[in-house]
C-alpha cells in the first residue's frame, strides 16, 4: 500500500496563486519604449504670450495712476 502525502489546503491555494498570477507575468513580452517628446513650439509660443500679457497688465497698472492725476482730459 502506497502512502499519499497530504498537503495543507493553504499550501495548495498559495501554489495556485503563484502559478496563476506570477508565472504568466514572467512570459509576457517586453513593452516598447516610450516615444521621444516632440515639441512643435506651441508651448513656447504660449509661454511668450503669457509673459507679454503680464507685462501689459503691469504697465497698465503703472500708467493708470499717472493718467488719472493728469490735468489733461484725454477721454
Amino acid at each position: 500500500m502506497a502512502v499519499i502525502p497530504r498537503f495543507p489546503f493553504g499550501f495548495m491555494v498559495a501554489a495556485a496563486f503563484i502559478f496563476a498570477i506570477v508565472l504568466p507575468c514572467r512570459a509576457g513580452q517586453a513593452q516598447a519604449p516610450a516615444p521621444a517628446p516632440a515639441s512643435d513650439g506651441t508651448s513656447i509660443d504660449q509661454g511668450i504670450a503669457y509673459v507679454l500679457m503680464l507685462v501689459a497688465l503691469v504697465l497698465t497698472y503703472l500708467i493708470h495712476p499717472l493718467d488719472a492725476s493728469s490735468p489733461y482730459k484725454l477721454f
